[in-house]
């Protein structure tokens, strides 16, 4: 054996990082940095559009090879000419306040047209202007305070309800309010004060929220007993203003907490008398709506939530009585998907009210008789969705509905808009494009933009009449010639089979830019299984800020919808119920191997995962019950235990009360069955998900001696860390899944910094 032979052996042996990695180096990551720039790429797309009130006359801003154009299209001609002269207006900007503007990249705000098209008024660094289209006079309007968004409400927080303004009756003789946890009224004329209630207490109180009968001869209030807040408390270690931590709490109800009771009571003002109304039946409850009076003031609604979400129900109270009638009750062995599908129309005052429900195995909608509470018929009906309601036209009987999945072999979570009469005749197709179509309708409903399309293809958006969809006008229609010069890879939408062998999974394929065939691809699924709805995109996108990056560094990307998320049928729903951990897992794995058969440069042994928030606790269960499958996962701010998770999200698909199923789903209770390679990140100052739940699976992977890597990011709230935890997360693939090394940052950082010095 030669000498050089025997070093080489002695290399291989002992120093086995002689075998030296590949290495990505900052100049790759840049590259993929600058798929940034393909949504820049994309000309003639409708950034913006608004019908001017009490017009059929529209007005939308486009993203074209000059920059941002305004237009304006009357539909009733149909014609579309410029809004404005935008050279002009920005020469007029630029004379009255000594700043220089380009005029196709006007940095309008609030833009608002005046009905007869002669005034256009906008704001421009915090200052409201107002321009004649007719004499092209510029004015200068008042300063405009910068927004004040109000911060995200704190999750299951509850208003006490106590505290707002006493509330006038329709017709101005009396107002009610609350004084001392009871109802009372006061006359306008003399100031006369009546006590109509004397049960309520600090511990079982009026609300302020008080509804008069349109007749004002009732009031109907909610009782509420409250419940015992729990709060979550966070620790934000570096403050901006000031050297030491400060500490805060938000008030946060979690799966299991007990809520506030909210009991339906009514009051003759008249007659200055308490109407009982039996609650029992519906004390046992997660929420109970405030009432809402019929016109005539015969009676109010109210809907009643059963904690656990398997009953819900439109109730009605006599006004005369007080006297309870249940008027839809919707029931579910599982549970009944209100924060996303319910839907409710009350016609001719509750004489008939239409109502969507899964009754049969498909959300659909139903006319109910409001006086029997029977069902007069179903108004659509077949193995597809209803998605969402538009307009309802109560004098002509008909509406405009979004529907998906009734063409058989299209994608079903395709949105198409349809019309239907309330018996269920007529139904009409107004969008008959295989698309995602998105429509902002006129004012009268007479007509409407339709934008429409696919991820693998481009946007149109025309004007469309909405009686029967006929295409009035085109209005733009993308053109992607330069995205595609750049090697932008058209997104693939792929479907297999799922794990019963007859159910359509559907999901989207990424490919970097510099995609070879010939070569082999890791594999890294972009997971978020959360029933609350479907989530692989639809639309067309040339750039996503998750995995546009990522995959550009050498990965095949992909995106699934497996069982347990909504928009199918409720079968395929209800694979979730009590079993959050399934996160359709196995028709993921099914959908994955079935694109590999297919396309051999998928390497499906090594496939990633990462998520955040109800992905994150996906991408972690990744490894904990399919490890033979996922060897690498990114879990950021995980919800890994749905007991330390905010109340609605997960009672409505883990149920009440809280069994034993909970604790089998859980990240932290599974903790020591980890295999492969965990990254887990968290901001410090998470107002959605606990961040105690993240840390609580850290504490049990290092008491079941896991190795795993951990970050936690100070101040941040509920995301993935920005673009630092960007570079975390492909940091960790590149060095698990390419087994590449990442560039040297800290290196690279001092060598910039000594080249700027030279």
């Amino acid at each position: 054996m030669s000498t050089l032979k025997r070093l080489f052996l002695i290399l291989i042996l002992f120093f086995p990082s002689f075998l030296a990695k590949g290495q990505l180096t900052h100049l790759d990551y840049e590259r993929a940095d600058s798929t940034r720039e393909f949504s820049n790429l994309v000309y003639h797309t409708m950034i913006s559009s608004a019908w001017i009130r009490d017009t059929n006359v529209l007005w939308y801003q486009a993203k074209t090879r000059n920059g941002r154009e305004y237009f304006l299209v009357d539909a009733a001609k149909p014609e579309k000419k410029p809004a404005f002269d935008q050279e002009k207006v920005c020469q007029l900007l630029e004379e009255k306040t000594g700043k220089d503007f380009e005029p196709y990249d006007l940095p309008f705000r609030n833009i608002s047209f005046n009905r007869d098209l002669t005034e256009i008024t906008f704001v421009v660094d915090s200052v409201r202007w107002t321009l004649d289209l007719e004499t092209y006079e510029l004015k200068r309007g008042e300063r405009i305070s910068p927004d004040r968004r109000r911060g995200r409400g704190y999750w299951a927080s509850v208003d006490n309800e106590q505290g707002r303004p006493p509330v006038v009756s329709p017709d101005s003789l009396w107002r009610a309010y609350i004084k001392e946890y009871n109802v009372y009224v006061q006359n306008t004329d003399d100031d006369t004060e009546y006590q109509l209630s004397f049960d309520g207490s600090e511990g079982e109180y009026y609300s302020s929220n008080i509804r008069w009968s349109p007749n004002s001869e009732y009031v109907a209030v909610n009782k509420i007993r409250p419940h015992t807040p729990r709060y979550v408390y966070f620790v934000e270690s570096s403050p901006s203003d000031q050297l030491q931590p400060k500490l805060h709490k938000n008030e946060y109800l979690k799966p299991g907490d007990a809520v506030q009771i909210r009991k339906p009571s009514l009051f003759n003002v008249k007659e200055k008398r308490h109407i009982p109304v039996n609650t029992k039946p519906f004390e046992f409850q997660y929420r109970v709506s405030d009432p809402d009076w019929r016109e005539d003031s015969r009676a109010f609604t109210f809907e009643f939530n059963q904690r656990g979400h398997q009953v819900y129900q439109v109730v009605e109270v006599d006004a005369a009585s007080g006297e309870c009638r249940v008027i839809i009750d919707e029931r579910s062995e599982t549970f009944i998907d209100y924060s996303g599908k319910r839907y409710r129309h009350d016609v001719d005052d509750g004489k008939e009210i239409i109502w969507a429900s899964e009754r049969d195995g498909w959300n659909h909608l139903y006319l109910f008789d409001g006086r029997t509470g029977k069902i007069k018929n179903q108004i659509t009906k077949g193995e597809w969705v209803v998605r969402g309601v538009d307009y309802v036209n109560d004098s002509l009987r008909y509406i405009i509905f979004r529907g998906a999945g009734r063409h058989r072999g299209e994608d079903p979570y395709l949105v198409r808009y349809y019309r239907v009469n309330f018996d269920g005749s007529g139904l009409k197709e107004l969008t008959p494009e295989e698309a995602n179509h998105s429509a902002s309708f006129s004012g009268d409903h007479t007509y409407f933009v339709d934008t429409y399309s696919r991820i693998d293809m481009p946007p149109r958006s025309v004007l469309r009449r909405a009686d029967n969809g006929k295409v009035l006008l085109e209005l733009e229609k993308a053109d992607i010639t330069d995205l595609l010069e750049k090697g932008w890879q058209m997104p693939e939408v792929f479907v297999a089979k799922g794990r019963d062998g007859k159910t359509d999974i559907w999901g989207n394929i990424y490919r970097p830019t510099t995609f070879d065939p010939s070569r082999s691809y890791p594999v890294i699924e972009a997971i978020y299984a959360g029933p609350h709805s479907s989530h692989v995109p639809k639309s067309f996108r040339p750039y996503s800020y998750s995995f546009s990056g990522l995959a550009e560094l050498g990965f095949i990307i992909v995106q699934i919808d497996g069982m347990g998320t909504s928009n199918r049928s409720k079968a395929f729903h209800d694979v979730c119920w009590k079993n959050l951990k399934d996160a359709g897992f196995p028709d993921r794995i099914l959908w994955m191997k079935a694109a590999a058969k297919k396309y051999p440069y998928m390497d499906i042994s090594r496939v990633g995962i990462f998520g955040g928030s109800a992905g994150g606790q996906n991408a972690m269960g990744a490894l904990l019950f399919h490890p033979d499958f996922y060897k690498a996962a990114v879990a950021s701010v995980g919800c890994h235990d749905n007991r330390m998770d905010k109340m609605w999200w997960n009672e409505q698909w883990m149920g009440y009360p809280i069994g034993p199923h909970y604790a089998e789903s859980s990240n932290v209770v599974n903790a020591h069955r980890l295999q492969g390679k965990l990254l887990l990140t968290v901001g410090e100052m998470d107002t959605n998900v606990d961040p105690a739940s993240t840390l609580q699976v850290v504490n049990a992977l290092i008491k079941a001696g896991k190795d795993f890597e951990f970050m936690i990011f100070p101040g941040q709230d509920h995301g993935s860390g920005g673009s630092y935890g960007e570079r975390l997360k492909r940091d960790f693939f590149v060095r698990h899944l390419l087994h590449m090394e990442t560039p040297e940052w800290n290196t690279l950082e001092k060598e910039e910094k000594h080249s700027e010095n030279q």
